[in-house]
């Protein structure tokens, strides 16, 4: 079997991953992801299997997969690098990895909303010029914390966030009776009078902009799709409180970054922090590049040794199990 591997974090970081990849006794092609679609449309065409990371696999790219790919495995979840509905119509399995890297995500996020209402970055840079310049920040104790998305991540950061004593206002556009059970779950936990100094709290919304105009700080946790690219711009931006900070550990095709840039500068947000850009890896002419009241780190919210074994682990035996004719532990597309 002829198998491609792309993804970067399962290449560069060892562990027993490695060892069960090489038991499978596969012909390996290492390349170095994300590659675009003209670098992939070069690259495919003679492998059984690929394990992917976020590279562009169109419909061209697909179609030239075949007929001999068996199965693409993406190391991770999102799923909006592959199109999927191209992958269903050509019968080409698409294996991913949910329930792997939730908990790094979420603790990625919590890192990046301290180091901006910390201003740890810039304090950091200060000290470090052997200089002594002090900036006053903000708590998360007492805040409203608002999440997009309620999926696995958005629930890791909900409980995160009451347990600092922040009172939550969740909307995801799939509400389920799990989702119901959740919040009451976690306002009888931290209803305890240990938390009575920052009573926390979590509340179901009825619409993203309920949460748009009620947020002291905002964490967008939410799946890219065709309709909410772009979802934060100019005016949902204008709808926000003044001095609002945003977390985006998601997609970068969730905001206008251009828009984002803007409101960052006028001082409208008061800080962004995003673990992702639109394209990545990111381009010298991205707006928000140089702005002082961003933080960006190049898409290393999952990349922990603990979940880079997780997830690696799940996209190899996922892999394994579609060559042998056996169930994958995940499948994201039925036919």
């Amino acid at each position: 079997m002829k198998v491609l591997i792309t993804t970067t974090s399962f290449q560069d970081t060892p562990g027993p991953h490695h060892d069960l990849l090489a038991e499978q006794g596969w012909q390996l092609v290492r390349q170095r992801g994300p590659l675009p679609e003209d670098k992939m449309l070069d690259l495919v065409g003679d492998f059984e299997g690929i394990i992917c990371g976020d590279d562009a696999f169109t419909r061209p790219v697909l179609a030239k997969c075949l007929p001999q790919l068996k199965c693409l495995s993406k190391y991770g979840i999102g799923l909006d690098k592959i199109d999927l509905q191209a992958a269903t119509d050509l019968k080409i399995p698409v294996c991913n990895t949910p329930g792997v890297n939730h908990t790094t995500v979420a603790e990625h996020a919590f890192g990046m909303l301290l180091a901006l209402v910390r201003n740890i970055p810039k304090e950091n840079g200060i000290v470090h010029q052997a200089q002594w310049k002090r900036i006053t920040g903000h708590e998360l104790a007492g805040k409203v914390l608002g999440i997009l998305g309620l999926g696995r991540i958005g629930k890791e950061v909900a409980k995160r966030a009451m347990a600092l004593g922040m009172k939550v206002l969740a909307y995801d556009i799939f509400w389920s009776e799990a989702n119901d059970n959740f919040l009451a779950d976690l306002n009888q936990v931290f209803g305890h009078e240990v938390f009575a100094e920052f009573p926390p709290s979590i509340i179901r919304a009825d619409s993203p902009e309920a949460v748009l105009t009620a947020c002291d700080y905002l964490a967008l946790h939410m799946n890219l799709t065709d309709e909410n690219r772009e979802f934060l711009n100019a005016q949902r931006l204008a709808t926000m409180k003044d001095g609002v900070y945003i977390v985006n550990p998601s997609r970068g095709g969730l905001i206008s970054e251009a828009d984002m840039a803007a409101a960052c500068k006028s001082g409208k947000v008061a800080g962004y922090a995003a673990d992702v850009v639109e394209p990545e890896p990111i381009k010298p002419d991205n707006p928000l590049i140089g702005v002082e009241n961003v933080i960006l780190t190049p898409h290393i919210g999952s990349r922990t040794h603990e979940s880079v074994v997780r997830q690696a682990t799940m996209a190899v035996k996922n892999l394994a199990a579609m060559l042998s004719g056996k169930p994958p532990l995940h499948q994201a597309n039925k036919f």
